[in-house]
């Protein structure tokens, strides 16, 4: 779970994902259309993807990938990034992240 957490506060917007997942390539997409450029971190990619991948559901994440965090703070899988984009709160906690 440190290692996690290290990566999750490495870039005001961190993304945990699986380099095959599509719901993972659709957040990277919406993230880049709004004009971020998140730290995208593929959990396959990494030895100690499996422990990371238990960490991210500990820490609360429905599916553990995509796992969003903005500011240090997880927000979330695909559900609850589309449902905060949708509601409008997406764009202004992303501001300060905007290129």
């Amino acid at each position: 779970m440190d290692k996690v957490m290290g990566l999750a506060s490495e870039k005001g917007v961190v993304i945990f994902s699986k380099s095959s997942c599509c719901l993972c390539y659709a957040v990277k997409i919406l993230f880049q259309e709004i004009g971020v450029d998140p730290l995208v971190y593929e959990i396959d990619q990494d030895p100690e993807g499996r422990e990371m991948e238990k960490a991210l559901t500990r820490l609360g994440c429905n599916a553990p990938v995509p796992a969003v965090f903005i500011g240090g703070k997880l927000m979330g899988s695909t559900n609850e990034v589309m449902s905060l984009h949708l509601s409008g709160s997406l764009i202004p906690m992303l501001k300060p992240y905007q290129n």
